[in-house]
């Protein structure tokens, strides 16, 4: 009997740069969906991969003095080996530089050309390179990037656009006749209320401003862009070229996808642009398009600039892999953003997987040890409300979680088999087996307190697979039993009886808060201030040498130095130039005490028009550097007063 498909991918990553953990949820879920479909007995094709081509790649490869090539396999080797260590079993990773991939986005790009819905002209418009994107003025925030808050560039160049226009109808139909077409609901309202039923504009499909990409065979100095290059990985990765009389056996099988998992800022591409274009070329659309949130840091969008960006493999160095997918998967709601903070990854950790999981696994095996020497004793059926509760709620959370798992609400998935976990630890404390040991006449009730709650966590290890699944081999391993697939959970009581159990390991080491914040927040700082980039301030105007000649910078010594009142950020101090005394009035008080600064040498702005700083003549200013830490300028003891700094 043959087996139902099922093809699952993720939006490749762009090799411009490591992910950072919000990236990194993407492949975790995903690979969590596709261990799930597996479990139910699917035919699995998960597929992930890297976007290689683009401005920002050649820009960074141009920096860094290599080529766009070199560079490219560098990054998507980092992020392959990033997948890897964290346990995402992809059955197939793509690259667009790969030979086959350019070949058939040429064909592609050559048909829709050919049939009309292709055609050249100019684009002029405002173009952000790292979102690789074109924006009006109208749809622009602050007059940035409205994706990334970054600068725009106008741009006009020679262009190839697809006409989006002409397929709109047809997509819209699709989406009402196919209501879950789109996922999350919000994200289908979002994209018929901006974009389908405002009318769509024509596609720029091609650049000519870099090189680093697909190029048009009939026009080589146009480069096929992104959305045509990369979106077309879906299909070409199942072996699909337009020009193929017969398409491969693969694509046969596999396609149409069963999902796209995506972001929520790429829905809009998935959803419209590679519909129409798949409608275009006559090949089926994917059943589904799901567009996941976001994980900030606390309520921040990740940032290098702020310090707050967060990468899973570091993650993983303290909480391991494992504690790290939990957290990604629990901690991302259905359709709103996740947060990612270091406390709440520690509770995550503490509360569910060491005390929850792990601390009811080392009870449990360890009363089998110490009561039964190791051995699963014999399930015996006693008519009692706890038993009976507790083997409910373990037959009712395998049909919450599937129903759940089939919505891609993972994180809710999650919850209810930590949940039944609870209600185990409870169980626990029902039925009191400790005192149950004492009474030789107990032996059997004993015994089957024991075989539940080690049936309750084989449950738990089946459901617990697809989010962690080097922590469910581990309690199969201690349970020793083989009955680790999904429709072994369909009714209670499959452990096996007279066995012993495995070796009895940790799974999760409670860690102390305190000492593990304290340790990041010094990494973090030391991080930064290794990283830390002086930025060219905006704006500065450019003088000659004769402007700045008119500034006449001399050196001073403080003489008398005093805070002024009622002024927190001023001090008033007295200075010798040499040929005269002279007061000045400066914002340092924050930094500095008064007797800190009187005898030392500074330099002083000797020719600036006076000034009244709280009702205080002020006669120059003192050089100094910073603005949120403000350091003075000090010279060497021996420098002469009055001296000219030029």
């Amino acid at each position: 009997m043959s087996k139902e498909k099922y093809y699952i991918t993720t939006a490749i990553a762009y090799a411009s740069g490591k992910p950072h953990f919000g990236n990194t949820y993407e492949a975790i879920a995903t690979d969590a969906i596709a261990r799930y479909k597996r479990q139910r007995g699917y035919d699995v094709r998960f597929m992930t991969g890297t976007d290689e081509h683009g401005q920002k790649v050649q820009n960074l490869a141009e920096k860094a003095g290599i080529t766009p090539q070199a560079y490219v396999d560098n990054v998507s080797s980092q992020i392959k080996d990033l997948w890897k260590y964290m346990n995402v079993s992809e059955d197939y990773f793509i690259r667009t530089t790969d030979s086959y991939h350019k070949t058939a986005v040429e064909h592609i790009f050559k048909k829709l050309y050919d049939q009309g819905d292709i055609y050249k002209g100019y684009y002029e418009g405002l173009y952000c390179t790292p979102c690789e994107s074109f924006f009006t003025e109208t749809q622009l925030v602050d007059g940035k990037c409205p994706d990334c808050g970054r600068e725009v560039t106008k741009t006009k160049e020679e262009a190839y656009f697809f006409k989006m226009s002409k397929y709109a109808d047809r997509l819209m139909k699709h989406i009402e006749e196919n209501p879950d077409f789109i996922q999350p609901e919000s994200r289908k309202k979002e994209m018929i209320n901006n974009f389908l039923k405002p009318g769509l504009q024509d596609l720029c499909v091609s650049r000519t401003s870099f090189n680093w990409g697909v190029s048009v065979t009939f026009d080589p100095k146009h480069v096929i862009y992104v959305w045509i290059d990369a979106l077309s990985n879906y299909i070409t990765g199942l072996g699909y070229d337009p020009d193929n009389e017969e398409q491969p056996e693969l694509f046969k099988k596999y396609w149409p996808a069963d999902v796209h998992i995506i972001g929520k800022d790429i829905v809009r591409f998935h959803t419209i642009y590679w519909p129409i274009m798949l409608m275009a070329l006559g090949v089926e659309l994917p059943k589904k398009v799901f567009g996941h949130p976001w994980f900030n840091f606390g309520f921040d969008k990740m940032s290098k600039s702020k310090g707050n960006v967060v990468y899973a493999d570091e993650l993983a160095n303290r909480f391991g892999v494992d504690g790290v997918r939990y957290y990604a998967i629990s901690e991302m709601p259905y359709a709103n953003d996740g947060s990612i903070t270091y406390e709440n990854i520690i509770n995550r950790y503490n509360t569910d997987l060491a005390n929850n999981l792990g601390n009811l696994l080392s009870r449990t095996i360890a009363m089998t040890k110490k009561y039964f020497g190791g051995t699963i004793p014999q399930n015996a059926v006693f008519d009692n409300e706890f038993d009976n509760d507790l083997k409910a709620k373990a037959i009712d959370t395998v049909s919450k979680f599937t129903a759940l798992m089939d919505d891609f609400k993972l994180a809710e998935a999650a919850e209810c088999v930590f949940d039944m976990l609870s209600r185990a630890n409870k169980y626990i404390d029902e039925t009191t087996p400790w005192i149950l040991a004492k009474d030789e006449n107990q032996k059997e009730r004993l015994g089957t307190v024991l075989y539940n709650l080690l049936e309750t966590l084989r449950f738990g290890a089946v459901l617990l697979y697809p989010f962690i699944p080097a922590t469910s081999e581990e309690i199969f391993k201690e349970l020793n039993t083989s009955l680790t697939e999904y429709e072994s959970i369909s009714s209670f009581g499959g452990l096996e009886s007279g066995k012993d159990v495995g070796e009895q390991k940790v799974l999760f080491q409670r860690i102390d808060e305190a000492k593990m914040l304290a340790e990041i927040e010094a990494e973090i700082a030391k991080k930064m201030e290794a990283e830390k980039v002086i930025e060219k301030p905006e704006g500065c105007a450019i003088i000659g040498i004769d402007k700045f000649m008119e500034v006449e910078l001399r050196t001073a010594e403080v003489l008398e130095c005093e805070a002024v009142p009622k002024a927190k950020k001023l001090l008033k101090l007295q200075l010798d130039l040499g040929y005269e005394k002279r007061q000045v009035v400066s914002g340092i008080a924050k930094f500095y005490k008064p007797e800190d600064l009187i005898g030392k040498k500074v330099i002083v702005v000797a020719n600036l028009s006076p000034a009244k700083l709280c009702g205080i003549e002020s006669n120059g200013m003192i050089l100094a550097s910073g603005e949120e830490t403000i350091r003075v300028v000090f010279l060497d003891k021996d420098t002469p007063n009055g001296e000219r700094v030029h």
